[in-house]
């Protein structure tokens, strides 16, 4: 049985008070994706507008980015459908990539937070990296508790944040978390580290967007054991 993984990505080209260029960071797309590729998973794209998505810090050096940029693949995510047009539920995974963008149109967003809860409500895997974690935030499951009160997690991490974007950005994502009541974690700057609470997995940095998606390929695996039993 194959196993379907949608990836939800932004289509701010640029942030800020500065109009600082951006996209989604390639790498976190890039290097989620060889994992589950290579395993056998199939990825689809969404975006909250649909079509193109902005990229930054491509680096033709890293094989995986290279490889990625040269795909059918990336041609589909310059094609991505319509979040909106989109069930979350039709996927065994949801993953948030990074980059800055994010910042600018899937914090907050409607149709990303009802992507979220429609996973999560369906006994899914959410999973988000870097900056993509600010998709969790303003999440209700119908309680009216923040979706992130008591759950361990990481993201982009202010001490990152202060030499990279920190004019850029709208609010220190780390802060907006915890405020939240998320159980925030990190380790040193850009290097990698992901937490797994559950069906919950995040990442902290670039660095992590690789590891992540092993840790999601695992759980993944894990799911469908079960469900063949």
């Amino acid at each position: 049985m194959t196993l379907h993984v949608l990836f939800i990505v932004t289509n701010a080209a640029v942030l800020g008070p500065r109009s600082r260029k951006t996209g989604f960071f390639f790498a976190e797309v890039a290097h989620p994706f060889d994992v589950l590729d290579k395993a056998g998973i199939a990825i689809e794209f969404a975006s909250p507008a649909g079509g193109w998505t902005p990229y930054d810090a491509y680096d033709e050096k890293d094989p995986a980015q290279k490889g990625f940029f040269e795909s059918k693949a990336f041609r589909r995510l310059n094609r991505s459908r319509k979040l909106s047009e989109v069930d979350a539920a039709d996927y065994d995974a949801i993953l948030v990539p990074g980059g800055l963008g994010p910042m600018v149109d899937i914090q907050h967003n409607a149709d990303v937070q009802k992507a979220v809860v429609r996973a999560w409500s369906t006994g899914k895997l959410v999973t988000a990296v870097c900056h993509g974690p600010c998709c969790l935030l303003g999440v209700d499951l119908g309680d009216g508790a923040p979706f992130v009160r008591g759950k361990k997690l990481t993201a982009f991490s202010k001490k990152e944040e202060h030499d990279y974007a920190r004019e850029d950005v709208p609010y220190e994502l780390e802060d907006a978390l915890i405020a939240e009541g998320a159980e925030y974690s990190s380790t040193d700057n850009w290097q990698p580290k992901v937490v797994v609470d559950g069906r919950l997995i995040t990442g902290q940095n670039p660095a992590s967007a690789g590891p992540l998606a092993k840790e999601l390929l695992t759980a993944l695996g894990h799911t469908n054991q079960r469900e063949m039993t």
